[in-house]
């Protein structure tokens, strides 16, 4: 009966039932199952979320490597424990093994078990913050991979390297070595669980650089290798965030939610609080954006309760409260504290945001000219929007609208090339303020309306507002609100308030409301006389 259950599991691993595998060899004696066996186990156990069977696996198939002097299989082993117990937040437990590892290799001169030690090598150097040092070990794992033909170890060192040079501000390079790893992975040359950490680690990289078209590429070919494993749990989380990135660059706001709550409790499942932190941040940065503010506070509360700074995006929530000093004094610790053009990049194009709206043109300008150096030396669309995006506002704060024209239709065009439905429209936006500014109304009309029609079919209400205001003449008549004179042009028009409705994205009865209180404030009791009014005052 137990080698019925054990070819059984065998058959399951090979074909990638990870699900079938962990329950077979978990109906199975661990005595007597190999250390092939249990290392074989505990990969079934990790994929399918079950931690402590895993690390419990993993010392077992240790102490039977170490009984049988198979140094190999020790230091893989130690490894893996170490490397679990990294994304579960066990920092005591990771930095334990680690030095354990450096024991097992500590009289060897050369060989491929040094590859495993170097990597450990290179993740307690990034914990300390010493690129330079976890950079020199990257290059080190991937040299001993390829030397030793070990696939996993390559796949790894690349990787890394990648992640490294962009770090470093070698973008071109590093993107070629993250690509290189992944055309490796996706050709299936790595083992599930360095093939799932390669996929995850490749694309975090190109998106803390902006760089959505890699983005989007990448995670189709995640999702296509999570959906071909039965079973698997671990790297769905992951793969849950990056959809909701994208979806939130493509304005699709409420399914952008639901991949984070997915990821959450995909994160929840296999006990993995700091990316559980990533996702409930950028479930923050939705919320905010919605209007949604008690609730983005909360998203951020949870984020860092989770181990995941919830800055700049809290810096933007206190600037959209009226908060402007508690806002301008956090983006200008994050300016000091913050090292590195990767890390820059995520902060800058907020902190122009804020600083405009504390008044600090000045020092917003700074800020921006130094993204536009960034964006340039990335050469990735959405920084480089970004970067034309923040020098049109400066110049419009500075009181130059004409300066400002150039770059928001630059920015524009480019937020149009990253798909980056919300920022286009804040373009549009911004560019409807600089032509009123310049004179031409109409041409400014026109703009704002487009972004206000998207930032409603996307539930930005707070920009939505925006521009609604600046849509709204100078002095309303009767004492209507911008709403209101809205309804009533579309009164005016000939719309039922069913058309209306749909034209705004509200209720009937909320237009009823309106219309009651447009009846009340202008003194008539019906359409008509509500249309004669409309044009005989010039709002319509």
């Amino acid at each position: 009966m137990a080698d019925v259950l054990l070819e059984s599991a065998r058959a399951d691993f090979v074909r990638g039932d990870w699900g079938a595998a962990y329950a077979a060899w978990s109906g199975a004696d661990p005595e007597v199952l190999s250390a092939e066996e249990l290392e074989d186990f505990a990969v079934a156990a990790e994929l399918t979320g079950h931690h402590d069977d895993t690390v419990t696996a993993l010392h077992r198939a240790f102490r039977r490597s170490q009984d049988a002097a198979d140094l190999g299989r020790s230091v893989r082993c130690a490894f893996r424990i170490t490397m679990t117990a990294h994304v579960h937040g066990e920092s005591a437990l990771a930095r334990g093994w680690t030095s354990r590892a450096e024991n097992l290799v500590a009289d060897l001169d050369d060989g491929v078990e040094l590859g495993w030690v170097d990597f450990l090598r290179m993740f307690r150097a990034l914990s300390a913050g010493d690129f330079a040092t976890a950079g020199g070990f990257a290059d080190k794992v991937a040299e001993r991979g390829r030397r030793y033909d070990e696939p996993d170890l390559t796949a790894l060192g690349l990787c890394s390297q990648g992640r490294m040079a962009l770090y470093s501000g070698r973008v071109a390079e590093g993107l070629a070595l993250l690509d290189e790893s992944m055309i490796r992975v996706i050709a299936g040359e790595a083992s599930p669980v360095v093939a799932g950490h390669v996929y995850c680690t490749a694309i975090e990289g190109c998106q803390e650089i902006s760089d959505f078209g890699r983005v989007a590429e990448w995670t189709a070919a995640l999702e296509r290798w999570c959906a071909a494993q039965p079973g698997l749990l671990t790297f769905t989380g992951q793969c849950a965030v990056h959809r909701g990135q994208l979806l939130r660059l493509h304005g699709e706001w409420q399914q952008a939610l639901e991949e984070f709550e997915h990821a959450t409790r995909r994160y929840q499942e296999v006990n993995a609080p700091d990316a559980a932190g990533l996702a409930a941040y950028e479930a923050g940065e939705v919320l905010r954006l919605r209007g949604d503010y008690t609730e983005a506070d909360a998203a951020y509360e949870r984020s860092a309760d989770r181990g995941f700074d919830p800055q700049p995006g809290l810096a933007l929530l206190w600037s959209a409260r009226g908060q402007g000093a508690a806002a301008l004094a956090a983006v200008e610790r994050l300016l000091v504290e913050t090292d590195g053009p990767v890390q820059r990049c995520r902060l800058l194009p907020a902190a122009v945001e804020v600083l405009l709206g504390a008044g600090e043109a000045d020092r917003a300008r700074q800020v921006a000219d130094e993204l536009d150096g960034l964006a340039g030396h990335f050469g990735c669309v959405w920084l480089e929007a970004a970067a034309a995006h923040a020098h049109g506002a400066v110049e419009l704060a500075a009181g130059d609208p004409a300066g400002a024209l150039p770059y928001l239709r630059k920015a524009q065009q480019l937020w149009a090339r990253a798909e980056a439905t919300y920022e286009r429209s804040q373009a549009r936006l911004l560019t409807g303020r600089a032509l009123a500014g310049v004179g031409d109304t109409e041409s400014s009309r026109r703009e704002l309306e487009a972004a206000r029609t998207v930032f409603r079919q996307i539930g930005a209400r707070p920009a939505a507002d925006e521009a609604d205001s600046l849509l709204a003449p100078a002095s309303l008549p009767g004492g209507l609100t911008a709403r209101e004179a809205e309804v009533l042009r579309l009164v005016a028009s000939g719309r039922s308030n069913a058309q209306i409705a749909a034209d705004l994205v509200l209720s009937e009865k909320t237009v009823a409301r309106h219309l009651s209180n447009i009846f009340t404030k202008l003194d008539v009791r019906s359409r008509t006389a509500a249309t004669a009014f409309a044009f005989e005052h010039g709002v319509v």
